[in-house]
């Protein structure tokens, strides 16, 4: 083993360990029913980005010849190698889980798919009509042949190549057709009530019609086989925003081919003939190292409807209600109760309503002069957005930040961009070469003939759904010091000119990977004098090499450091002389963690931080991202009580990871079970 292999682990190899974590909840019978479902369909989505982003780089890196090895030893060939082995072995073990597990538990239930072979004549009627009158008026089969090339399917979408026999009206003997499913057609077809039992909830996959009906689309024709297939094609676009003249237009132009880029990543039925699949194979260009074969549906992700569909909730987790800060519950004026003290939000244990309140209030007090936030990921229908639409149309001076380049919200971004410059808006789109990532809002209020600045600053999106599915700070704030550094990164973003110093904040790219080092360093530093000591970091991606090398060294230095790491970690922990004072554990449960918090000993200080950022390459480097510290004494109790506390002990949702990049599962046997996300359901959500 080289000294670069024994120092870091591959980054592909991580995200696929991290999905087998996800897919050990869809596993735990624990888990209510329905969301072990949900489970499986978040590995899908999650597999569906994996091969649309990281294959498709590492299949551009491999055809380009670029053979040197990376920082974990591997070369890209061998990365590959890995990573389908582990995708295959992935795959497999999620339909198997489907077919003889969470299928027939949804069955007893009460929750049935039922395949054509299990349809009694009048399901088998009523089927037939739908076929006729709600698929085949919308269905288009191109027959193969010189007249009729092989068609570029969609990115993902759903399709069925037919085995024929015989000659058509024109004499064509064509052996092979293609039939497109329109994404209007749903995936999941209900049936009605009458035909199936009381208390029963049955579904027929489209996919399943189709194949019961093919011949109906071939009159005259034998149909020999027919079977669904599915293409994943490199997603990543590339727009040069050095070139460019305008990046929303450019970007406009570029959204309609991601659908079309190269494959890299086919998926067919396990009934597929080995002739079928090598067709495919070829006109797809792909190999057969990229070829995937299901039993069941090619595409799990559009189960993911089916906890909505069904309305089960005994087969789901209990709802719960948000709880609310004390401060903004007894103050109806968002304005005078941050004034008092800051108010801190952890959502989505808190409700995350005060946030789009603070934005509302601003938008429609007449007090208010100014308005400025970014946006990365908001989704297509805010209210935190239209606030913004709104304040413009009364005279307000808004400013929005909007990334562009955020990955798969490049069209919901595009469209805000619009209808804010319709009303008057000031709408940028960050610096070139450098996403904006972090989340801030900053509310300017005349107050006594004097103007006040109000900010909010985050470790996650403005984006109402996920503030309810992932875990993340947020602080609303009056100290004019923190505000005045908020106003600084927004005249960064919107006019020119040298980075001015900023008070509190830590900014990326110019101070944030600097100041974490320090950090280390002095922890190191006080390690070796014999003073006390400690590092504390949960954040989603831990990947940058020289952060990963200073705490080598300060755990070599003797500080004790706890990592709490979602998603991919390179470092290796528990390596005798390089990492044994450094555990890394991932927590996987009801929500996504998504909290950045960095926090140092310092002596006594305990400098605590919450961040946009991870540490990784593109955060410290070619991010807009800010980190900024909880100055509050009480509040930064909270971060460290209810951020980090929780998470160290947790012996439910929690991972320990190994020097090898192999994660096992905490066992509570024989101790208190202690879950983090439940102790704060407990501690902060209303009953």
């Amino acid at each position: 083993m080289s000294a670069t292999q024994a120092l870091f682990l591959n980054r592909e190899i991580g995200i696929l360990e991290f999905n087998r974590r996800v897919l050990a909840q869809a596993e735990d019978t624990d888990t209510p029913l329905l969301e072990r479902l949900r489970f499986l369909c978040i590995v899908s989505s999650n597999l569906d980005e994996f091969f649309e982003i990281r294959v498709a780089e590492l299949k551009e890196t491999i055809r380009i010849n670029l053979s040197s090895a990376g920082r974990d030893g591997m070369t890209p060939g061998e990365v590959f190698t890995a990573v389908s082995r582990i995708a295959h072995e992935m795959v497999e073990r999620q339909y198997r889980l489907l077919n003889e597990n969470i299928l027939p538990e949804l069955a007893k239930a009460g929750v049935r798919f039922l395949r054509r072979n299990d349809l009694n004549e009048a399901q088998r009627v009523w089927v037939r009509e739908y076929f006729f009158s709600e698929m085949m008026p919308v269905l288009t089969p191109i027959g193969l042949d010189p007249a009729h090339p092989f068609p570029r399917v969609f990115n993902k979408s759903l399709n069925f190549a037919v085995e024929l026999e015989g000659r058509d009206a024109f004499g064509r003997d064509s052996r092979a057709a293609i039939v497109q499913a329109p994404r209007i057609l749903p995936r999941m077809i209900r049936l009605p009530g009458g035909l199936q039992k009381a208390k029963e909830q049955c579904f027929v996959f489209l996919s399943s019609v189709l194949h019961e009906h093919a011949t109906e689309l071939f009159a005259g024709m034998s149909v020999r086989g027919c079977y669904q297939f599915r293409v994943t094609r490199n997603s990543d676009l590339f727009v040069d925003e050095e070139e460019v003249k305008n990046l929303r237009t450019a970007l406009q132009g570029e959204l309609p081919l991601r659908n079309l880029g190269a494959a890299v990543r086919l998926e067919v039925a396990d009934n597929c003939t080995q002739a079928m699949a090598d067709f495919l194979l070829q006109q797809t260009e792909l190999s057969a190292d990229d070829l995937y074969q299901v039993n069941g549906p090619v595409n799990l992700v559009r189960l993911m409807q089916i906890p909505a569909l069904v309305n089960r909730p005994d087969l789901a987790f209990p709802e719960f209600r948000p709880g609310r800060p004390a401060a903004l519950a007894k103050r109806a004026d968002v304005f005078a109760a941050v004034r008092k003290a800051d108010v801190l939000l952890h959502h989505p244990f808190q409700s995350f309503t005060p946030v789009v309140n603070f934005i509302q209030a601003a938008a429609k007090d007449p007090k208010v002069v100014a308005i400025k936030q970014t946006v990365y990921r908001i989704g297509t229908d805010s209210a935190i957005m239209e606030a913004l639409i709104e304040a413009a149309r009364r005279g307000k001076e808004v400013t929005v930040v909007v990334e562009l380049m955020a990955r798969f919200e490049e069209e919901a971004n595009i469209n805000w961009a619009g209808r804010l410059e319709e009303v008057g808006a000031h709408v940028v789109y960050g610096v070139v070469a450098h996403k904006t990532h972090a989340k801030m809002a900053l509310v300017v209020r005349r107050e006594d003939e004097k103007l006040r600045r109000y900010a909010h600053l985050g470790t996650g999106n403005y984006h109402t759904r996920t503030a309810r599915l992932y875990t993340d700070f947020g602080l609303i704030t009056y100290n004019q010091a923190v505000c005045a550094d908020v106003n600084e990164v927004f005249k960064q973003l919107t006019g020119l000119g040298k980075a001015g110093t900023l008070n509190h904040l830590l900014q990326a790219p110019f101070t944030l990977h600097a100041n974490i080092m320090a950090a280390i360093k002095n922890e190191a530093r006080l390690a070796k004098a014999g003073k006390p000591s400690r590092i504390i970091a949960k954040m989603n991606a831990l990947l940058e090499p020289t952060v990963i090398e200073a705490l080598y060294a300060a755990s070599q230095a003797g500080v004790r450091i706890d990592l709490v790491v979602r998603g991919v970690c390179a470092l290796r922990p528990g390596v005798p002389g390089l990492s044994e004072r450094i555990r890394v554990r991932s927590i996987v449960g009801r929500f996504l963690e998504h909290t950045r918090i960095f926090y140092f000993l310092n002596g006594g200080k305990e400098n605590v931080y919450l961040s946009s950022a991870d540490w990784m390459d593109r955060n410290f480097f070619r991010r807009v991202e800010v980190s900024f510290p909880v100055l509050d004494k009480k509040l930064k109790q909270r971060v460290i009580k209810e951020g980090l506390k929780p998470y160290l002990k947790d012996n439910r949702q929690a991972w320990d990871m190994s020097a090898d990049g192999r994660y096992t599962r905490k066992n509570p046997r024989g101790t208190l079970p202690r879950s983090a996300q439940m102790t704060l359901l407990g501690e902060l959500a209303q009953e």
